[in-house]
């Protein structure tokens, strides 16, 4: 048994790029603070690139396309390579409590543990196998569909993703260099169109299928709105944060 209570389901996409970054990390903040879990699911109206937490904008984004066409970018508090988040792009943020299951206590079973569940949820929506490639990829029919990161803190652990569900993938081409500086063995150099995949699920059907193999439900706790708006103001909207490497 994963947890004895359910997770607070939150189903919140903000009005900016800022402040869905700010709220996934609000909240872990939250959750620590009141000892609570949570899944939330957001999808942002329009295209912005996100980082990884240690990523060199310079090296991962094409900046003069993004900056002629006013698509921001913006840099995340976990790991892993850069992304362009927009419609068709399902994000869902998983935050547990380190304790509440043995499989947590590292990052590497946190990983395997998260993402068998996940795609346990995944292939049976499907009705054919997922798969988990590179280091934290899901992949469907040898193509990926989704890219996961986590962040950990002491007594809980951020676990966030994308799932594509409609993604339009010329638009990895004009705001992404061709090919990413790091890939894992399997991409085998192919292009963004080549190497990626919409799943072919509606996000209503995708959302309900990992709520409930996270047995999560919708409650009265209010989403941490002031902690989201303070990490704006001091990381997330700052040239700062997002540009420092």
């Amino acid at each position: 048994m994963l947890q004895s209570t359910p997770l607070q389901l939150l189903d919140l996409t903000l009005p900016t790029p800022a402040e869905n970054l700010a709220c996934d990390e609000a909240l872990l903040d939250d959750c620590e603070a009141r000892g609570g879990m949570a899944l939330r699911f957001w999808e942002s109206p329009a295209p912005f690139v996100v980082v990884g937490h240690g990523n060199e904008v310079a090296r991962e984004v094409n900046l003069s396309a993004c900056e002629a066409d006013g698509v921001p970018v913006l840099r995340r508090c976990s790991g892993g390579g850069t992304v362009l988040q927009g419609p068709g792009c399902l994000n869902f943020a998983l935050v547990i409590e380190v304790s509440s299951n043995p499989a947590l206590q590292s990052v590497t079973k946190s990983n395997d543990f998260i993402l068998g569940r996940n795609v346990g949820a995944l292939s049976g929506l499907l009705g054919s196998p997922v798969g988990v490639d590179g280091d934290t990829d899901l992949v469907w029919r040898g193509r990926k569909f989704s890219g996961n990161a986590q962040r950990r803190r002491r007594t809980h652990l951020l676990f966030h993703g994308t799932l594509l569900l409609g993604f339009v993938f010329s638009l990895l081409e004009k705001y992404l260099p061709p090919q990413p500086p790091r890939q894992p063995g399997y991409r085998l150099a192919r292009p963004h169109r080549d190497f990626l995949v919409n799943l072919p699920l509606p996000a209503s059907a995708v959302k309900h299928a990992l709520a409930e193999s996270w047995q999560a439900r919708a409650s009265d706790q209010p989403w941490p709105e002031q902690e989201t708006r303070r990490l704006v103001r001091e990381r997330y909207g700052l040239a700062e944060w997002n540009r420092r490497l």
